[in-house]
């Protein structure tokens, strides 16, 4: 197994300089690399063409386009960020100050997926450099061409000591995880999340986990239904259903179902074609193994739209499935694929009912006219984030922080919320010298008494 310590100890003693923390090298660190994403564009797209078979509409918007807005937002924000934050005293503190000062963690470490391979890496390396730490990033190895851009990127624009990219497959996570970072900013499967935060632990090192699950989407029945349907077939079918946020399964009112399931095959026909296989810009599904195991599910239930599929270029239609329960082995773990389970309701009691009974999900999106209905669904239901009549779309604003709860992750960034993320909020009480408060004392007269009465 390879051995990092190295790299790591070359990113401390160069943290330990202070020149990361530095304001002006954070920000001409953030300006260099929004500058080397514009004059690589074209590089970046065709890497994801080869990889994932994405468009460059697909490519910019999810990708590099996020991005640019995201370095935008931060560069012009950062010099307010930095600034220590004075927050209120209260009277028994009387002539002192109190403040909070963000502060780097120091090396940390990215470990990227391979659904969204550049905006996965390069967002929460956003927020690392923005809070002054260093950063080692793992990019996927199942994305090799995006992968080995993004290191032959980075290597062009800071020195090793500061940022690193290291390509490898899981022996290469593995070996990196035994290294003591100072922070570790983790996307992926839940499965593999439970890997990183033991590897954390032994050394109590702090995380964020951005992981997945099973995200709802429901449907009632005042909903506007050819606008759901758009939005929906946009926020499952986008990368393939490869999105961890992505309407994992559907809950449609049974009032509404048909016209609905109409509407929908009408929306897939409009974003994708007739024949969804043969154009050109339709996402392929990342390797063999993954389209062996969506696969598997066109067996439940029943076919509604789609289910047609191409194992050369491991492509697979937008489909629909009915006639779903909770006991169908697609409603077991994250589908991560552009299948979509539908099961009907008539009461949203059912609906609450059957999500509290499976992990917290992700991401929840509800479609209906109606303030009570979303309320309902928004107060009973635990989720990372979500929609109100979208899909998807949350995600996407800098003010908006993202991340889970429980099993769906630890954590959030995007905006103010990545700085935050890979910052310490370090308090300190700046006290005064003019004059002192005796009763604090255990030496003073009737202190007992004096204190009760202050601190009333």
């Amino acid at each position: 197994m390879e051995n990092y310590s190295y790299l790591v100890e070359n990113q401390k003693a160069f943290f330990k300089t202070g020149k990361p923390k530095a304001l002006t090298f954070r920000l001409e660190a953030l300006k260099k690399l929004k500058s080397a994403i514009q004059t690589n564009e074209k590089k970046l797209m065709n890497a994801l063409k080869a990889d994932l078979n994405k468009s460059d509409f697909d490519a910019y918007t999810a990708e590099m386009g996020f991005v640019l807005a995201e370095l935008s937002f931060t560069i012009k924000h950062l010099p307010s960020w930095v600034k220590p934050q004075k927050v209120k005293t209260p009277m028994t503190h009387i002539g002192s100050a109190s403040y909070i000062y963000s502060e780097p963690y120091g090396v940390s470490l990215i470990i990227a997926p391979w659904n969204y391979p550049f905006q996965l890496a390069i967002a929460p390396l956003i927020g690392a450099i923005a809070a002054g730490n260093t950063a080692i990033i793992k990019p996927s190895e199942l994305t090799p061409k995006t992968s080995a851009l993004l290191a032959e990127l980075i290597k062009g624009l800071y020195p090793e000591k500061y940022i690193a990219v290291v390509e490898g497959a899981v022996e290469t996570s593995q070996a990196l995880l035994k290294e003591k970072f100072d922070y570790i900013f983790f996307t992926g499967s839940v499965p593999v999340g439970r890997v990183i935060m033991e590897a954390a632990a032994k050394n109590l090192t702090p995380v964020t986990l951005e992981l997945g699950g099973k995200s709802p989407c429901i449907v009632h029945h005042d909903a506007n239904i050819k606008l759901a349907a758009k939005r929906i077939a946009w926020g499952k079918f986008t990368n393939a259903g490869q999105t961890c946020i992505a309407p994992d399964y559907l809950y449609l009112h049974k009032g509404i179902k048909e016209e609905f399931l109409s509407q929908f095959k009408d929306a897939i026909k409009e974003l994708y074609g007739a024949e969804p296989l043969n154009n050109p810009n339709y996402t392929h599904i990342v390797s063999e193994r993954h389209f062996n195991r969506l696969q598997s599910f066109l067996n439940n239930g029943e076919v509604n739209c789609g289910g047609k599929t191409d194992a050369k270029t491991l492509a697979i239609e937008p489909t629909v499935l009915t006639g779903i329960t909770w006991s169908d082995p697609i409603m077991e773990d994250e589908i991560f694929g552009p299948i979509l389970p539908v099961m009907e309701y008539e009461s949203l009691d059912e609906v609450i009912k059957g999500i509290h009974n499976h992990p917290k999900p992700l991401a929840l999106y509800i479609f209906s006219e109606h303030n009570e209905v979303q309320q309902k669904v928004l107060g009973n239901v635990s989720f990372g984030g979500g929609c109100v009549n979208d899909t998807v779309y949350h995600f996407v604003s800098p003010h908006l922080p993202f991340g889970g709860v429980g099993p769906s992750g630890i954590g959030s960034y995007h905006g103010k919320g990545s700085f935050d993320s890979f910052s310490h909020k370090k308090s300190v009480l700046k006290q005064t010298t003019l004059f002192d408060l005796p009763f604090r004392y255990p030496n003073v007269k009737n202190g007992l008494k004096k204190i009760k009465l202050f601190l009333k």
